[in-house]
């Protein structure tokens, strides 16, 4: 059973720092292709960082220079390092994998975490 659970989230300061985590269960992250997303109250889910299996990344420009992702294949977990937060960037973050197609910041991905919340005050 593929189970996704996101954790790290909570309140930072604007230009503050938070890591946020997603462990995988029931597959390995080292072939499937991952991302972070996002949504805010009022707002549609929008893509923040996407990785494949190769490794590759891509990033929304409006976190471009600030965030992270990356994954650890050992700890079969996902990560995205944020930097230099903004109140902007105040929503839930989503973990969201899929095995087959790389769906790069489209929320169109087959498995999804139930997502942890990030507070930015300013």
């Amino acid at each position: 059973q593929v189970q996704l659970v996101e954790s790290g989230g909570g309140s930072a300061q604007s230009g503050g720092s938070l890591r946020l985590s997603c462990e995988a269960s029931g597959f390995n992250v080292r072939g499937y292709h991952m991302g972070w997303f996002r949504q805010a109250p009022g707002k549609e889910r929008e893509g923040v960082a996407a990785i494949d299996g190769e490794g590759s990344a891509s990033y929304a420009d409006f976190v471009k220079g600030r965030f992270t992702i990356s994954q650890d294949n050992s700890k079969n977990k996902l990560y995205l390092q944020m930097n230099s937060l903004k109140p902007e960037d105040t929503a839930m973050y989503y973990c969201a994998a899929d095995p087959l197609r790389q769906w790069w910041l489209l929320p169109e991905y087959v498995y999804w975490g139930q997502g942890t919340q990030v507070t930015v005050s300013s």
